[in-house]
Parts: structure tokens; sequence; C-alpha cells
């Protein structure tokens, strides 16, 4: 930066008059001078704002690798071949922190070229729409979508509209979109109900392969999570070629509550901000001066508000898995169940008020129910029983990371009615995990 200001005062010396008087060279000077600084301070703050946009890492990047697996190329759901991942994020004024995330399995007419997939609810407590045809059918025609509670209808109704309005579909008089959610009504004005078409056409417009926005982003830019903020989080495992050579990736929306646990490491007990822990939210030993001058907290955790529901345990969580294994919704089940197992390795529970639900699909085209196809029957090949344990296997390492990834990547947000979710400190969180022995 001083370069930068030397070089400039330079030039602007160069095109100063020489027939100005000495009084008048100084005032000319000085105020080329200040104009200088002015613009050096600016950008030295850009400069600043975008390292610290920098600072957040995801869990690999800092050396922690949860599981033996190796990741896809992108460690993203989008490892998974097709597979695309597009966000509507939707932060305005003081209150409204939340959005729209959508999972293409793929790039083709989902009504018309059908993958199979299957549900899997730990604990119920949610407004999940479309599961219950899955469940029944075994299959998904629509796109994915995450949002918050109060908007999933809107969200559903945004989702059939892309659905009918899709080239091939002009007849269609059903169908079933798929939209799960959480509550992020601490930090967002949940009643508002922003989201809306428009919002979901962007989102599923937008989606694409490659690396996936974690974090504050999507569905994932009001929610909280192992109190901490939570947001989006992806990863993905593949399996070794003599065991198939199969991708499975995971993508989560975090907002749940439990005692955080890092690869092993109690962290949420070591820095006392966990479930049943005296920690209120936000506290001055680990906040910013946002933090620190913020006087509106939940009650300490463990203690509902009026309503009964506690943001510091309740909240949800949704994942989403995707592979490339041939697999119909018999063992995509099994294969949901296993990714639940991810969220007690970090530390969640299924608590009473927390939606946590699993859906899975497979992208590989056998396995797929095309309605363009004549006959009656449908051939289909898949892998038998005996060879599916190292799927289970990546959907827990993948569920895991995912979710690390999520709260890693998390930044301090201020939302409705001026509330502060910390992020991760991450530097403490190192120690920790140093101390543990649980990083590389």
């Amino acid at each position: 930066m001083k370069c930068c200001t030397l070089s400039y005062v330079i030039l602007l010396l160069k095109h100063i008059p020489y027939n100005l008087t000495h009084n008048d060279l100084q005032s000319n000077l000085f105020m080329k001078l200040s104009t200088t600084i002015l613009i050096c301070t600016f950008l030295l703050l850009s400069l600043t704002e975008v390292l610290h946009s920098q600072d957040r890492q995801r869990v690999r990047d800092l050396g922690i690798h949860p599981g033996i697996l190796p990741t896809g190329q992108w460690n993203a759901i989008t490892d998974v071949e097709g597979v695309m991942v597009g966000h509507q994020t939707l932060i305005e004024g003081d209150n409204l922190r939340t959005g729209v995330t959508a999972i293409l399995p793929h790039s083709g007419n989902l009504f018309r070229d059908r993958v199979p997939a299957a549900v899997y609810v730990g604990n119920g407590f949610g407004k999940a729409l479309g599961f219950t045809q899955v469940q029944e059918l075994g299959e998904m025609e629509t796109p994915l979508a995450l949002t918050n509670t109060l908007s999933i209808f809107n969200v559903a109704h945004g989702v059939a509209d892309y659905v009918l309005n899709q080239p091939g579909n002009e007849n269609v008089r059903s169908v079933n979109p798929v939209v799960g959610e959480t509550n992020d009504g601490w930090l967002n004005d949940i009643r508002a109900r922003v989201v809306d078409t428009e919002d979901v056409y962007k989102a599923i417009e937008s989606a694409e392969s490659g690396p996936v926005a974690e974090g504050n982003v999507g569905a994932g830019t009001g929610t909280r999570a192992l109190g901490f903020k939570g947001g989006i989080g992806t990863s993905s495992r593949q399996l070794p070629e003599n065991r198939g050579g199969y991708t499975v990736g995971v993508l989560v929306q975090s907002n749940f509550g439990g005692i955080l646990t890092v690869n092993g490491a109690p962290v949420g007990e070591e820095l006392g901000n966990h479930y049943l822990s005296s920690r209120r939210t936000t506290q001055s030993g680990l906040t910013t001066e946002l933090v620190a001058q913020n006087n509106r907290q939940t009650a300490p955790s463990g203690q509902p508000g009026d309503n009964g529901y506690d943001f510091d345990v309740d909240g949800s969580i949704m994942i989403v898995v995707a592979t490339d294994a041939p697999l119909t919704s018999r063992n995509l089940e099994r294969l949901a169940k296993r990714a639940f197992m991810g969220i007690a390795r970090v530390g969640g529970f299924a608590s009473n008020g927390s939606g946590d639900y699993v859906i899975a699909f497979s992208t590989h085209p056998n396995v797929r129910n095309n309605l363009d196809e004549s006959g009656s029957t449908l051939e289909i090949t898949e892998l038998n029983n005996n060879t599916v344990s190292p799927l289970f296997l990546a959907a827990v390492e993948a569920t895991e990371e995912a979710i690390l990834n999520s709260l890693f990547m998390a930044e301090t947000m201020e939302g409705n009615e001026g509330r502060v979710q910390e992020a991760l400190p991450i530097e403490e969180v190192m120690n920790i995990l140093e101390k543990y022995g649980a990083v590389r």
C-alpha cells in the first residue's frame, strides 16, 4: 500500500501547474495528498475485508481429515457426476437472513427421467414436503430445494412451477415438489416469508457442477448449529476401484444443537459452549466488538422460550446424499440411515424440536425410471446387498465432514432484532485439536 501511495503522489505532483503561487501550490498539494490518503485508506479497508472473507477455510485445508476414505475432486456433492447445486441468498436490511438452495440430480428433465430416491426420518419435527410420495414410489421427479420453515410452501410452489414449465411437461397434471427446511427464525425474520418463485428459479437456473459455496449462503444464510453459526456444507468420498470406484456426495443445511465434536476432540466442552452448558449464545470472551455490544441474546441453552422452542438445541438438519452407484430405493434408504450417523459423530443427538431428515438418490442411468421409454416393465441392474457396506461408510464420513465444513466456512452474522451469532473461533479450535491430536 505504501508503494501505491508514493506512486500516486508522484503522479499528482507531475500534474501541478508551475504558475501557481507558493500558497496556491501548498493548498493544491494538500488537497491532492488528502485525496490520495482517502483513496488508499479505502483500498486498504477493502483489502482487509477481502482477506477477512478468506480467513474461513474448509476442514481439510486446516489439516483435519475425518475418516479414512479419499474425497472426490471437489470434496462436494457435485463430485457425483451430473449433480449440480445452486443458491439464492437473501440478505436484506437488518432482519432478513435466508435463502434457497437447489440440488439437481442431473441436467435433464427430472419429471420425465426420474431418479430412484429414499427418505429417512431421524426425528420428525419438520415440515418437509413431497417426502411421503418419495417413500411410496421410491423415486424423485423434481429438483430438490432447501429453505426456511415458513417459506417451504412458497418454495414448493416455485419448484412445481419450474417443472410444469419445462418443455415436454405441457400435459402434466400432477407434480411432487420435494422441499426440505430448517428454522432460521433467530437470525431471520422468518414470518416475513420473503422467498418467492423468482428466488427458486434463480437457485435452480444457477445450479452448476464443481465447487459448492458453503457457510452463509442459500438455505444456510440464517442457520445456527452446535452453538455457532451454521450453514451449507458439503463433502464427498470416493471408493477404491476394487470396491466399485463409486462416489458418495453429501450436502447439509446445518441448524441443530448438541455438544460439538471435531474429529473426536471435545471442542464444545473445551470452549464451554454446548447444550446444557451455562454459556449464553454469545460470550464476551470469544466475541468480536459487534457481539460484545449485542444485548439481545437467547436464554441459556436448555431453557426454552415462551413457545417451548429452544433455539440453542432445536432447529433441524437437512442431509442430501447423492451417489453414482446403481442403488434402488431400498438400499438408498439404508444409505440414508447411515448418513444420519454422521450427526452423532459431530455431537448432535436429534433433540425434541429438531427435524432431522435425510434424502438419498442415485444418478446411475441403469436405475432410473424414464417415462418416455415404452413398455410396462423396467430392466434394472443394481448392486447386491453384499457390496454396499463401503458406501455406508462413505455416507457417514461425508456427512460428518459436510457438517464440519458448514461450521468452519460460516461467518459471524448479525440479524433480526440485533441478534448476533458468532462463528466458530477457528484459532481456538485448532489449539484444542492439537491438544487432542486430532489434526495432522
